[in-house]
């Protein structure tokens, strides 16, 4: 039978793991990973918050695609707690913690960083709804999208509770990891793999958006009369997703390998050297988020905008690189005569537009 190691401190399975947590933090590397980590945190804490204002502030934020906006803000937020709280229990200090506290250290890093992944997965399935039939805002009634909201917290939590509910080394200290000395490398194959997977539905569902709009885009060019911007708002927010994508893949796919990698048992992979900046890479992704989804919508910027300064833009004549939410909201008008049309090889006029 094997011996359980619950009254034990970290330093036990930090010595078993061969990880050196003290040299490693010390000196130039500690400074820079902390200044560059509070930097970021502050800055997730602030746009992320303004996000959320900003959709309950404003009603033409009221739709299901803002409220999801407005969860992933949220888990973004989050995820600048559990990054504030890993840097005052990380270092020299991991090997004091007891098992407890560092399940909870543990825990809040992969509880944010779930609900920011199935946030991203929900969004995406969103889009997908709202673009098949070239609408702007799909038609999920709010009781459907608090469900899914709260769906992926459930997710998230549990995801972020599975160690300490029994999935872990403390029974069985030679299937510790190295990266995580009291997470069994199974469960590390089961989260990563999971994470990838989600990955991957996301890649399919957004290429299969992105190339249904721009089919239906050059058709509705030569069989529509309405306006430039009406015809171009669905690419132009497309390749808004696109460009959530490619952020995504670069500060989430080195962490995942990374800790694939350690879950397969790879000691010869390095996995020690480059785990801290690939942490501060995932990190990254929440401060991006509300620069990608906010900045590009001029409504979101606007109200952003006068929640920090005070003061409404003077210059109206300006034309923003932004996809204004009026336009999207006024393009659902002509959305359905423009599916319509495309089906009976009929053409819209302006005043149905």
């Amino acid at each position: 039978m094997n011996e359980c190691h619950y009254d034990k401190r970290m330093d036990f399975f930090y010595n078993r793991s061969n990880t050196d947590t003290a040299d490693e933090w010390t000196g130039t590397k500690l400074l820079i990973v902390l200044c560059v980590g509070t930097f970021f945190c502050l800055f997730i804490f602030f746009s992320n918050s303004l996000v959320i204002a900003a959709v309950i502030k404003n009603r033409k934020f009221h739709f299901p695609f803002y409220y999801l906006l407005a969860n992933l803000a949220a888990a973004d937020f989050f995820a600048g707690i559990a990054y504030v709280y890993l840097m005052f229990n990380t270092g020299p200090v991991s090997k004091t913690l007891t098992v407890n506290r560092w399940f909870l250290r543990q825990g809040l890093l992969d509880t944010s960083l779930t609900a920011s992944l199935t946030n991203l997965l929900v969004i995406a399935v969103e889009r997908h709804m709202s673009i098949m039939r070239m609408r702007i805002h799909s038609n999920l009634t709010k009781k459907r999208v608090i469900l899914l909201i709260l769906l992926v917290w459930a997710i998230a939590i549990f995801m972020g509770a599975v160690p300490t509910l029994g999935w872990n080394c403390l029974c069985n200290i030679s299937t510790c990891s190295s990266l995580a000395p009291i997470y069994s490398r199974s469960y590390l194959i089961f989260w990563t793999v999971s994470n990838l997977m989600a990955f991957f539905i996301m890649v399919v569902v957004y290429l299969r958006i992105y190339m249904y709009v721009k089919r239906k885009t050059n058709v509705l060019s030569s069989h529509t009369s309405g306006s430039i911007s009406r015809r171009r708002a669905p690419m132009k927010l497309m390749k808004t997703v696109m460009t959530v994508l490619g952020a995504f893949v670069v500060c989430w796919t080195p962490g995942l390998v990374v800790l694939l990698l350690d879950g397969l048992n790879c000691t010869q992979c390095g996995v020690q050297h480059v785990k801290r900046w690939f942490l501060l890479l995932a990190l990254l992704n929440s401060v991006m988020n509300p620069i990608i989804y906010s900045y590009k919508d001029e409504d979101m910027y606007s109200t952003m905008k006068k929640m920090i300064c005070f003061w409404q833009e003077s210059n109206p004549e300006r034309q923003p690189s932004r996809i204004p939410s009026t336009i999207l909201s006024r393009s659902d008008t002509g959305s359905q005569c423009m599916e319509d049309s495309i089906s009976q090889g009929t053409v819209c006029n302006k005043s149905s537009s």
